[in-house]
């Protein structure tokens, strides 16, 4: 058993002044004020009451960190993953996959799959993948590798949701594409999020999109068609539709401080979501690296290809949460409605994670008294504690 304490808990939209979460068992089992701690057998970890005690981040786009990368596929790359990202403040994540060969992305989902089932906790969880590809528009590919875009293909999809174990839970498309509409209607009758992205899309393409099912926009602003005064496009669409959900990258490079701030007046906290859409260079120095089997370059916070193109990015969660209070007006019971709740409910977990409840993981994080992330839980377990070690 577990006791975090002294500092304000945001629990059920409220916040809880000189709180304390007891935790047994990997899950909350009860969230007081002013509790005596009575029982010896409880580890407490006590905070000042100036911090501030939320529910853990979920970063549902993110392909790797510390030198590990989805598409490497292997247990030790998850386990990097896994250990890497509570220093940032992230409980739980998806697997994010890269346009690629069948026999490269097949080999990712296994890999995903055999490792979900033996997970750790104190450790961020991996809730399942977020397929980004293969069936995008080559004319907004980004640093997608364009050799490898595809149609999509039922048969085929059912393979690799089979190979996943049933845990691909999102899948970013690009609606104008094939016959990726029915695809859409596909993915919405076995509860797979479709996310518009890397689409050259028009608004007709996205209302037949949104009529089909689609919920979600990845990355804000990056590998869409912009917006016009006379075809709003994939941007102008994913502000007009309250349906979809929109990722941000906030870390003032994908998108000005100016357009991060103009989203959320658009869409508020209720429909954004925050993403690192990190690789595998976070963390680590200037150089070259791989993302999807091109050389990236790294320099001074951006990570971009040969040809000058963002190539995901370097942001640590933990920095996306200051620049998010930076840039908007937005509290920090917004961040944890873009940064946990949103997430959750989009990859169908809210029942167990993205909020401080009795009954639901102990998944949390500590801010002191200037936001800084000092301290990380992951199911009960301690797996960050910047008292103790030197910060990211």
């Amino acid at each position: 058993m577990a006791i975090v304490s002294g500092c304000s808990i945001y629990s059920d939209q409220n916040w809880i002044k000189r709180g304390s979460i007891k935790v047994d068992r990997e899950k909350i089992v009860n969230i007081s004020s002013n509790r005596k701690i009575e029982d010896a057998r409880e580890e407490v970890y006590h905070f000042p009451d100036t911090y501030k005690c939320l529910p853990g981040m979920i970063d549902i786009h993110i392909h790797g960190v510390a030198g590990a990368d989805t598409m490497d596929a292997t247990p030790e790359t998850f386990t990097m993953m896994s250990h890497s990202l509570p220093k940032e403040g992230t409980t739980s994540f998806l697997a994010t996959t890269i346009t690629q060969s069948k026999e490269a992305i097949e080999k990712a989902l296994s890999a995903v799959n055999l490792y979900m089932q033996n997970q750790q906790s104190g450790m961020a969880e991996i809730l399942g993948v977020h397929l980004e590809g293969p069936f995008i528009n080559p004319k907004r590919a980004g640093a997608q590798p364009i050799e490898y875009i595809r149609n999509a293909e039922i048969k085929l999809f059912e393979k690799w949701q089979n190979l996943a174990g049933g845990n691909i839970k999102i899948v970013t498309l690009a609606p104008e594409v094939g016959d990726n509409l029915h695809f859409i209607k596909y993915l919405t009758k076995h509860d797979v999020v479709t996310s518009i992205g890397h689409s050259d899309g028009t608004f007709d393409d996205i209302n037949k999109a949104v009529l089909a099912g689609a919920t979600q926009v990845t990355h804000l602003y990056n590998g869409m068609k912009g917006l016009h005064h006379r075809e709003p496009g994939v941007l102008g669409s994913a502000f007009i539709f309250p349906e979809l959900y929109t990722e941000l990258i906030c870390d003032g490079y994908h998108v000005s401080k100016e357009m991060v701030n103009f989203a959320y007046q658009i869409k508020g906290k209720e429909k954004i979501i925050l993403i690192t859409d990190a690789m595998r260079a976070k963390c680590l120095k200037n150089g070259v690296y791989d993302l999807g089997g091109q050389d990236v370059y790294v320099k001074d916070g951006m990570a971009k290809t040969v040809h000058g193109t963002l190539a995901g990015s370097l942001l640590k969660m933990k920095d996306s949460i200051q620049n998010m209070l930076m840039f908007t007006d937005a509290k920090l019971e917004d961040i944890v409605q873009m940064g946990a709740i949103n997430p959750a409910k989009q990859c169908g977990v809210y029942e167990k994670k993205g909020s401080l409840e009795i009954g639901k993981d102990a998944d949390l994080i500590v801010l002191n008294e200037k936001n800084e992330h000092i301290f990380t839980m992951c199911r009960g377990k301690v797996a960050y504690d910047r008292r103790e070690k030197s910060s990211l």
